[in-house]
């Protein structure tokens, strides 16, 4: 029963939806790196739901670090994160009653009835908050050694964002948008989408494409941990993450290797590649392209519409019209989510090429 990732820095998360709280500990972080705990708050905050295209339930993720950071800075032990629950429901879940699409049945056959079922318990989406505040700690590091991290929602129920152009403008523009969408006219419309699904009691879900600039080359492994194996291991960590592809990824299917390989040249003494449909990454390596890929989040399973479904207290088949609080669209949500995940990936990935301390700069 493992709830950890990662070999030179590790994450292990803990807390239920409906408990006293969630947490993390971040292991492995070089000592003397800067922790902005105003920075963790920003990136909560994009977490955080957005009026009626999310959740009601509203919760301050008023964190606290307890250990790992001393005077801004951290020590090099671990870093223990501690967010409270403030705003529970728990009568908004029967006890035994399965929701369709979520991980009630599947928790059951593994823990045998001593999971906290309220919310989802552990495999709640309020666990991700926790993930954000350390991946913020990862997201700061990578960005004073000049490797940045964007998300946006590529497409949201049928409708699509413009694709990444000039990555340094929009990775910048992306950092204080709270609905990552980078055609304005775009995100109305998919707002206008996930309000239409609310009305009906149902919910969308959406494509986030992530870019990564500036990570060296030669960075992951042949073979079973390459940079798309391990960043795809922890991605599909992510409550409601149910697919990823790197570079042209399924569309490769389509194409000719005279149109999928990505030409080189050297220029000033430095190699370059000229197109980059390989997201960045030949035989498990970077290159030294920008790292692209997408994540399919899929629609909240929560909805107020009558599904069939069984109460495992009873063994009866039951319609079941879910009650609580749910989200129409978490896409938005899980941006910042994906983002840390994938920080923390990276740093650990450059912590077991270059050591440690590369990512302090020490």
């Amino acid at each position: 029963m493992k709830n950890t990732f990662g070999t030179a820095v590790t994450l292990t998360l803990f807390g239920e939806s409906h408990g006293a709280g969630v947490g993390a500990v971040l292991d492995g972080m070089a000592p003397g790196i800067s922790v902005d705990e105003d920075f963790i708050r920003h990136q909560l905050s994009l977490r955080r739901p957005q009026g009626a295209i999310s959740t009601p339930r509203r919760e301050t993720d008023d964190f606290r670090i307890v250990s790992g950071v001393y005077k801004g800075k951290t020590t090099g032990t671990p870093i223990a994160i501690l967010i409270p629950n403030e705003n529970t429901q728990s009568g908004d879940y029967p006890e035994g009653m399965v929701r369709p699409g979520h991980a009630d049945y599947t928790a059951q056959c593994k823990y045998h009835g001593f999971q906290d079922p309220r919310g989802g318990g552990h495999f709640s989406g309020r666990v991700t908050a926790a993930l954000v505040a350390a991946g913020a700690v990862a997201i700061a590091a990578l960005r004073s050694n000049e490797i940045y991290i964007g998300t946006h929602i590529r497409d949201l129920a049928g409708l699509e964002d413009r694709p990444f152009d000039d990555l340094t403008v929009d990775l910048e523009t992306l950092d204080d948008l709270t609905f990552p969408v980078l055609d304005e006219r775009m995100a109305e419309r998919m707002r206008e989408e996930i309000l239409a699904a609310a009305e009906e009691g149902d919910s969308v879900g959406g494509t986030l494409e992530t870019a990564v600039t500036g990570m060296p080359s030669g960075v992951g492994e042949p073979w079973f941990d390459s940079v798309e194996s391990v960043l795809s291991h922890a991605l599909f960590g992510v409550p409601a993450v149910k697919g990823v592809e790197f570079g042209e990824g399924f569309g490769f299917s389509r194409l000719r290797g005279s149109e999928a390989n990505d030409a080189l040249r050297v220029e000033n003494g430095k190699v370059r590649h000229l197109t980059n449909r390989n997201g960045g990454v030949n035989g498990g390596i970077t290159n030294g392209m920008p790292l692209l890929f997408r994540t399919v989040i899929r629609p909240t399973p929560t909805i107020h519409r009558p599904q069939a479904s069984i109460n495992l207290s009873t063994m009866e088949n039951v319609t079941q019209l879910s009650g609580g609080r749910h989200d129409p669209a978490i896409v938005h949500r899980a941006r910042p989510v994906v983002d840390s995940v994938t920080a923390l990936v990276l740093c650990d990935l450059l912590a077991m090429r270059f050591g440690t301390d590369y990512i302090a700069q020490i």
